[in-house]
C-alpha cells in the first residue's frame, strides 16, 4: 500500500512538472497616452477657438437643404451600410455563443432499435437468432466550471468585440454622410468651372467677332482672326469639359445614394456652400479619442484582445468539470417503466494539460500577437487623428489667404479686362494685349473657384475629423486600456 502511494506521488510529481507552461510569454505593446501626444503650439499657431463637438446634423450648416435631403436619402438606402449591420450583428451573435458556454448544457433523447443477431455468434438463450429490440431513454447535465474566469474573459472578449462593430455601423454613416456632402461640393465646384467656361465662351466669341469686323476694315490681318477662331474652339473645348465635370459628379452622388444614373440627373444646381464654421476643442488629445468613433472602436478592440490572452491563460490550469447521466435501457417485451431498466451515472471530472505539443503556448502568443496588433493599430489611428485635425486646421487657414489674394488677383483682372477690351474696340489695343489680359482673367477665375472648393472641401474633412458629429452613449465608454503583460500566475510555475 505504502509503495503504490509513493508510487503515485511520484507519478503526479512528474506530471506536474511536465505540464504546459505560459512562461516567457508576454505582449509588448502599450497603448499611447493621448496626452503625451502634444498640440498646443500647433493650435495656438494656428489660432484655433474652443468650440463645441460637431453636431450629429452638422451638414445643415453648410446651408443647402437639397443636400439635407441627400444625405437623408444615402443614409436610407446606401447599400454598403448593410455591411457594417450585418458584421455588427455577427460580432452579438458571438456575444450570445460565449455567454452560453459559461452555463451548463441539458441534452436528453430517446430510441428503439431493432437487430437479429446469429445464434453463431450470441447464444440462442440470450437472444441469438431472434429478433431483439432494445429501447432507451437517457438525459445528460455538463458544466465546466469556470474556476479561473477563463468563461467569463471569453464573453467580455466577445462583448468588447460587438461594441467595436456596433460603434462602426455609426462610423460607417458618418463616413457616408461625409463622402455625400464632398460629391455634392465636387458638383457645385463643376457649375462654378462650367460658368467659367461659359464666361470664356462669350469673351472670345465677342473678342473674335469684333477681330472680324477690324479685319473687314482691314485694321487688323487674318492672322488675327484665325486666333480667333482657335481661341473660340478652345473655350468650347473646356464648356465639354466642365460638362463632362458636371455629369461625373452627379453619377458619382447616384452611387452614394443607392440609384442609378438617373437619380443624379434630378439633382439640381448646388447652393453656394458656407464652409462649416469649425473649431477645436481645448483638450484636443484627450477629448477626441471619446468622438472619433474609429478611436473608440480601435479601443474596444484593445480591450477584446487583452481579455483573450486572460481567457487564453487560463486554459494552462486544472479545470474542474461535473457531469451527470440517468436513464433507462430495455431489451425485448420489457417495458423501460420499470426499476430494474434504470441506469445512471454521476461525477466531477478533473483535467490539467501536461503535454499538448506546444498548442496552448502558440495560441497563447498568437493572442499577445493579436494584442499587440490591437495596440499598434490604436496607436496608430490616435497619431493619425491628432495630426489629421491640426493639418486641416493648418490648410484651412492658408486657404482663407490665398481665398483673399486670389479675390484681389481676379478684381484687379476683371478691371484689366475692362480697359483692355475697351482699348481694343476703339482700335488703341493690340489684339495680343486683349488675349494676354483675357488668359489672366481666365485663370483668376478658375483659380478663385478651385480655392472656394477645396475650402468647402477641407471644413468637411475636419468635420469627420473631429468625429463627424460621433456622439459618445454610455454604452461606448471603454475602460482604461491598460498592458496585458503576464503577471505572475499559477499557470507560469507549474
Amino acid at each position: 500500500m505504502r509503495l503504490h502511494s509513493f508510487a503515485a506521488g511520484i507519478g503526479l510529481a512528474l506530471a506536474l512538472a511536465g505540464c504546459a507552461s505560459s512562461g516567457g510569454l508576454h505582449t509588448n505593446g502599450t497603448p499611447t497616452d493621448p496626452s503625451a501626444l502634444a498640440t498646443a503650439q500647433s493650435l495656438a499657431r494656428l489660432h484655433a477657438a474652443e468650440a463645441s463637438w460637431p453636431s450629429e446634423d452638422w451638414w445643415t450648416a453648410l446651408g443647402d437643404p437639397q443636400l439635407d435631403a441627400l444625405i437623408n436619402e444615402a443614409l436610407r438606402d446606401n447599400p454598403s451600410l448593410a455591411v457594417a449591420d450585418a458584421r455588427a450583428r455577427a460580432a452579438q451573435s458571438e456575444v450570445g455563443s460565449a455567454n452560453a458556454a459559461r452555463g451548463p448544457s441539458v441534452n436528453a433523447g430517446a430510441a428503439v432499435s431493432g437487430a437479429h443477431p446469429p445464434s453463431t455468434v450470441v447464444p440462442a438463450d440470450v437472444g441469438g437468432g431472434h429478433f431483439i429490440t432494445a429501447k432507451y431513454a437517457y438525459a445528460s447535465f455538463n458544466w465546466g466550471l469556470d474556476l479561473w474566469g477563463g468563461k467569463k474573459a471569453a464573453w467580455e472578449a466577445a462583448v468588447g468585440e460587438a461594441k467595436a462593430a456596433d460603434v462602426e455601423t455609426r462610423a460607417a454613416r458618418i463616413e457616408l454622410s461625409t463622402n455625400v456632402a464632398r460629391a455634392y461640393a465636387q458638383l457645385g465646384y463643376a457649375f462654378a468651372q462650367k460658368d467659367v467656361a461659359d464666361a470664356e465662351f462669350k469673351r472670345a466669341s465677342e473678342a473674335r467677332q469684333l477681330t472680324r469686323q477690324r479685319v473687314d476694315a482691314g485694321v487688323d490681318s487674318t492672322l488675327q482672326l484665325k486666333q480667333g477662331d482657335a481661341e473660340v474652339a478652345q473655350a468650347q473645348r473646356e464648356q465639354a469639359v466642365a460638362d463632362r465635370a458636371v455629369d461625373t459628379a452627379r453619377s458619382a452622388l447616384s452611387v452614394l445614394l443607392g440609384k442609378g444614373p438617373d437619380r443624379g440627373l434630378a439633382i439640381g444646381r448646388p447652393a453656394v456652400l458656407q464652409p462649416a464654421a469649425v473649431a477645436v476643442p481645448a483638450d484636443l488629445s484627450a477629448e477626441l479619442i471619446g468622438h472619433r468613433p474609429d478611436l473608440v472602436a480601435a479601443r474596444w478592440r484593445v480591450e477584446a484582445a487583452q481579455k483573450d490572452i486572460k481567457a487564453a491563460k487560463t486554459e494552462f490550469l486544472p479545470n474542474l468539470s461535473i457531469g451527470a447521466l440517468a436513464g433507462v435501457l430495455a431489451t425485448g417485451g420489457t417495458s423501460v417503466f420499470q426499476l430494474p431498466a434504470r441506469f445512471y451515472q454521476l461525477g466531477p471530472t478533473l483535467s490539467l494539460p501536461i503535454y499538448d505539443g506546444g498548442r496552448l503556448r502558440a495560441n497563447l502568443d498568437r493572442k499577445d500577437a493579436a494584442y499587440d496588433l490591437a495596440v499598434a493599430q490604436y496607436n496608430q489611428t490616435l497619431v493619425a487623428a491628432v495630426n489629421e485635425v491640426a493639418d486641416d486646421l493648418s490648410g484651412l487657414s492658408s486657404l482663407a489667404t490665398q481665398i483673399d489674394a486670389q479675390q484681389r488677383a481676379l478684381d484687379a483682372a476683371t478691371q484689366a479686362w475692362d480697359l483692355a477690351s475697351q482699348r481694343y474696340h476703339a482700335g488703341v489695343g493690340s489684339y495680343l494685349e486683349a488675349l494676354s489680359v483675357r488668359q489672366q482673367l481666365l485663370q483668376a477665375e478658375q483659380g478663385l473657384a478651385a480655392l472656394k472648393a477645396q475650402q468647402v472641401d477641407l471644413s468637411v474633412q475636419l468635420l469627420a475629423a473631429l468625429g463627424g458629429g460621433y456622439q459618445p452613449r454610455s454604452a461606448d465608454v471603454v475602460p482604461p486600456a491598460a498592458p496585458a503583460a503576464h503577471s505572475s500566475s499559477p499557470s507560469d510555475h507549474s
